[in-house]
């Protein structure tokens, strides 16, 4: 077909272009892609396991995870030169008229997939997304976080954190559907006797331990059906890779077992729903030390840190949107249900936004904060990148830490609240589209095509929200008016 013509001779032109620029992106000026293998010793590694198939992943901009799958015999030329692919079907990518882009893997991300070690033997790479002349894609999820961490390193630091990704195990019915979300088990908070999950969670930490994942923990959560599997702080552009690697893992270990694992923030009304938490810190570039650390402070906090903290309390707002990104990450951040909604910070109260977890046996090099907010529905990589920005807006700007606040949040009146100067989060994403829209750090961070992108998606979705007829109104009121 002419169009098909047309748009090889496009990529073939940008080969051209492609092949002479610099598309390998060292990433170790970050405290990211340490020790990354060289493309022989990655290939050595294939044919040592009997590799025959690579999938090159990428995510889209609500962090779903794409994926070209080549065989072993390609890998060679796609280490060198990439991989095309039609970016214009990719939520948030390119037009049609934009539409040729190449995929060059990061090869620090290389990993066998345990579920398909018995037939066509599998391994996965992350990549970066180029424009056809060879520049990185300004709307590629990663990209943006890489942006927002060499501003970092300019400053002397890398970003650590340390997600808590919770998650539930539902069951399906013997067609293999979700009818209707039911809970796996009937277990509570760290429950074992009424836990029927426990064996489902040691394959799943199996298998991600197997994909290079250092598992730490893995415990029932406080509702039915729900479960937290936690890995080791690291780099921010590891731990992105790793939370999206770790969804798509567990949903294919639930599948073995018959069960749907969701990441839906809140997909049973009346119980918890699902979040995030993530712990971040700063650390020096040249020394690795920590910089959120002074034993000498009350709560263990440099001034630094504070400074942090209060540009993510400013910023809160703006960024909610990108950290509670559906409709129904609206239906978790409510009062009551151990879900932060109040712009607030303290050490021991959990109905703050952002919390100070204390450190063991006074190991002030494990200070960090803990930002409580966002859900695992959420693209890692964006929820960094504006979580960076803001502490970095905090830190450039030398703003004041207000006072913490101790108290239980989810106790306090409306009077309590406007005396003691705390706000709320956005109540709804449409409210969370506005206020992204208004704040210029948030925007700055995400760049204008991924902000314009998600606002795209997020604003067909809340559109088509507001004109859905729910159950519970025809429930409340059809008989009545």
């Amino acid at each position: 077909m002419p169009g098909n013509e047309a748009r090889h001779h496009c990529a073939d032109a940008g080969r051209d272009t492609a092949e002479r620029a610099d598309t390998v992106i060292d990433t170790s000026h970050v405290g990211a892609g340490m020790n990354a293998p060289s493309g022989d010793e990655v290939l050595a590694k294939c044919d040592e396991l009997g590799v025959q198939f690579i999938n090159l992943q990428f995510t889209d901009v609500m962090g779903i995870v794409k994926s070209v799958t080549v065989p072993i015999e390609v890998f060679p030329e796609v280490i060198e030169n990439g991989q095309w692919f039609d970016g214009s079907s990719i939520a948030g990518f390119a037009r049609i008229a934009e539409s040729d882009m190449f995929l060059m893997p990061d090869l620090s991300t290389f990993a066998i997939i345990p579920w398909e070690r018995e037939r066509n033997v599998t391994a996965r790479v992350i990549c970066w997304v180029h424009n056809p002349n060879g520049d990185i894609f300004p709307g590629d999820p990663r990209a943006v976080l890489l942006r927002q961490l060499e501003r970092a390193a300019k400053l002397g630091y890398k970003f650590n954190t340390g997600p808590e990704p919770e998650f539930f195990l539902l069951e399906k019915d013997a067609a293999g559907h979700i009818k209707t979300p039911t809970p796996h088990d009937s277990g509570g908070y760290f429950d074992l006797s009424t836990d029927r999950g426990t064996e489902v969670r040691k394959d799943m930490m199996r298998a991600l331990i197997e994909m290079g994942i250092k598992v730490e923990a893995g415990h029932h959560e406080v509702a039915i059906g729900q479960h937290e599997i936690d890995f080791e702080y690291d780099n921010a552009l590891a731990t992105g890779d790793q939370v999206l690697t770790f969804k798509y893992t567990l949903k294919a270990i639930a599948e073995q077992h018959g069960l749907h694992a969701t990441f839906m923030p809140k997909p049973i009304e009346g119980i918890n729903g699902s979040g995030m938490h993530t712990h971040q810190s700063l650390a020096s570039l040249e020394t690795g030390d920590n910089a959120f650390a002074d034993a000498d402070d009350g709560y263990g906090l440099s001034s630094l840190a504070k400074q942090f903290i209060a540009g993510q309390l400013a910023h809160a707002r703006g960024m909610s949107s990108v950290i509670a990104p559906l409709v129904n990450s609206y239906r978790r951040l409510v009062p009551g249900f151990e879900a932060p909604v109040y712009i607030s910070w303290a050490r021991q109260n959990r109905s703050a936004l952002i919390r100070v977890p204390s450190i063991r046996h006074g190991k002030v090099a494990a200070t960090r904060v803990e930002l409580r907010c966002p859900d695992p529905a959420s693209n890692p990589y964006l929820v960094y990148a504006v979580s960076l920005a803001a502490g970095l807006d905090g830190i450039e700007n030398k703003l004041e830490l207000p006072e913490p606040v101790e108290e239980n949040l989810y106790l306090f009146t409306d009077e309590d609240l406007k005396r003691r100067n705390v706000q709320m989060l956005p109540a709804t994403l449409g409210e969370a589209i506005q206020e992204m829209a208004s704040d210029e750090v948030v925007r700055d961070a995400l760049g204008e095509h991924v902000f314009e992108r998600l606002t795209e998606a997020q604003q067909q979705d809340w559109d088509a929200f507001r004109q859905n007829v729910s159950q519970w109104e025809l429930d409340r009121y059809l008989s009545i008016y």
